[in-house]
């Protein structure tokens, strides 16, 4: 189905102010002891590193890393974004979502009408061959773009949702029926933040991604405040609990397959260990079928 463009979509985010609370952020989490510096000097005012000790640590002077904290990354060099990474800690995503962010831009980025993200006929054909493994295809934003009858069986008939509802960061912060899904609620919300974070830094221009930034902001005070710490990490793969309301809990390990001609979607797939009580909860869902869940869909929701 398509979706058609919303001409009233917020403007995207502001990649200086991005990229200075990120490094605002990166610095405060670090302590001079971290980072093997003498504790002396005028007492701390703020937590972390002080803008001159950061600067000393990626070997730039404190008026260059100023103008960077302060969102002016023009022309800055890949040496220097290493360094800074080097002396904040970066984590590989991190240092990876500091590089997008601070990179100048190349052209003037123009606002795209939104058109249909659709999945390959082989990857939905290759979904349906999954048989008693839940499994979905996501994309930009973590909209949920295709899915197997097992994924709604575990997770929900998402064919039910209207197309624009088909996301997984509106279903974690704004359904009570999910809260109760994830036993782990809260590692699921900051995974999901974490994601939304990454894919601002290489897409800020996305109205659609400032649309659902200010929805999600406005409408749950722990997205509001996970947003706000600026982390950023990728998780392809680890272990869910999930309290079933029909089989019970379930301890469910995923693996993310990223598709090689678009990076945008992915093949998320989920499995029990052999033998155990989750294995065998997932062959009595198996076993109702997909009628109780409805077909998959198969073309979806609007993409910037």
């Amino acid at each position: 189905m398509d979706v058609s463009p919303d001409t009233s979509a917020p403007e995207p985010l502001d990649r200086r102010a991005e990229l200075s609370e990120f490094l605002r952020t990166r610095r405060a989490r670090l302590q001079p002891q971290d980072v093997g510096l003498p504790e002396f000097g005028r007492a701390r005012r703020v937590p972390g590193l002080r803008r001159e000790e950061l600067a000393q640590l990626a070997g730039v002077s404190v008026a260059y890393y100023t103008r960077l904290e302060q969102g002016n990354g023009r022309n800055v060099s890949a040496e220097v974004l290493d360094a800074i990474a080097r002396a904040l800690r970066l984590s590989d995503a991190e240092h990876a979502h500091l590089t997008h962010m601070a990179k100048p831009a190349q052209h003037k980025k123009k606002r795209r009408p939104a058109r249909v993200q659709r999945v390959r006929t082989g990857l939905l054909h290759l979904l349906d061959s999954l048989e008693g493994i839940p499994a979905y295809v996501s994309g930009a934003r973590s909209d949920i773009l295709a899915w197997n009858p097992m994924a709604a069986a575990v997770f929900g008939d998402w064919g039910a949702l209207p197309p624009e509802e088909r996301n997984w960061a509106r279903l974690v912060f704004l359904s009570p029926a999910y809260r109760d899904l994830f036993v782990e609620w809260d590692s699921k919300a900051s995974d999901m933040v974490s994601y939304l974070r990454l894919y601002a830094g290489c897409h800020p221009d996305d109205p659609q991604l400032s649309a659902l930034v200010g929805e999600l902001s406005v409408k749950n005070d722990e997205f509001r405040r996970l947003w706000a710490t600026h982390n950023v990490k990728e998780k392809g793969h680890g272990t869910k609990l999930i309290r079933h309301p029909l089989v019970g809990d379930m301890s469910l390990s995923y693996e993310t397959l990223h598709l090689p001609d678009n990076q945008e979607q992915c093949l998320v797939t989920y499995h029990a260990e052999p033998g155990s009580e989750s294995a065998q909860a997932l062959r009595l869902l198996a076993s109702w079928g997909a009628d109780a869940v409805g077909d998959a869909p198969r073309g979806l929701a609007g993409e910037r």
